[in-house]
């Protein structure tokens, strides 16, 4: 930090394993990349290569080698896994995991229907390959899962070999967690917190408002998720009380 302040809230120091912040690439280009690095890669844990941009992504090599240097772990989004699911080809998706020389692997569903036995037999065969972030929630805004379902497959899902289970939002925070509003489907949060532990969830909180919600819930060190390149900083003053939003919020708790 560039100066000394006072009874601020205790931030966890990278690498950390509590109070993540996972945030979405959409397409930076790798002069964009350079450029967030500088401002805000301190403040990065981890980066997701949004869906299936990886696809398209020109110069992919040379951008996550950016990273790599950068001491920063990416990894690609779930739907990319999905789309090679979907096609029967999982052993070429494991492949390119190799090709690229990726760590992390995102498993997800939330664009096809599979027994969740199956996808937890995808989490427990990447795991012995790279570490693997599962994802639970629907894309679909109907699909609506009762808090039991939501605890349920996140257990399974750890105990399949999942190291952090990832609460679906999509990049617009409207779906899954959150209403089509936006707002946080609180009641939901709550009976997740009685049965699964706080550092094991990543919180997708692409808007600033649940952002708030989650760290005046849970702390400066929840774990949150797609979080825009250019919100990374903004982000990190409301973690530490140094935005208006959380100012008194950490003052009231001395």
């Amino acid at each position: 930090m560039n100066y000394t302040l006072n009874d601020l809230p205790e931030r966890s120091q990278k690498p950390r394993n509590k109070g993540l912040t996972m945030v979405m690439d959409k397409g930076l280009s790798i002069r964009e990349i350079e450029d967030f690095l500088e401002v805000a890669g301190s403040h990065t844990d981890i980066v997701k290569l949004g869906w299936a941009t990886s696809f398209v992504t020109p110069n992919l090599e040379q951008k996550l080698k950016v990273y790599k240097d950068a001491g920063i772990p990416v990894y690609f989004g779930g739907t990319l896994f999905e789309a090679f699911a979907i096609r029967n080809q999982f052993d070429d998706y494991r492949r390119i995991l190799d090709k690229y020389g990726m760590e992390y692997a995102e498993v997800s569903d939330g664009s096809i229907e599979i027994e969740h036995e199956e996808k937890c037999d995808y989490i427990r065969k990447l795991s012995e390959q790279v570490t693997v972030i599962s994802e639970v929630g629907s894309k679909d805004a109907t699909k609506i899962f009762a808090p039991y379902k939501w605890i349920a497959l996140m257990k399974a899902e750890m105990e399949a070999g999942s190291w952090k289970v990832i609460a679906e939002a999509r990049e617009g925070g409207n779906v899954g967690i959150y209403r089509d509003s936006g707002e946080v489907r609180e009641g939901l949060v709550d009976e997740i917190l009685t049965q699964i532990p706080e550092e094991t969830i990543i919180w997708e909180a692409p808007i600033k408002a649940q952002q708030v919600w989650f760290i005046k819930l849970l702390g400066t060190n929840v774990n949150l998720g797609n979080i825009a390149p250019a919100e990374v900083i903004p982000l990190e003053t409301i973690r530490l009380g140094l935005r208006g939003d959380t100012f008194n919020h950490f003052l009231t708790q001395k």
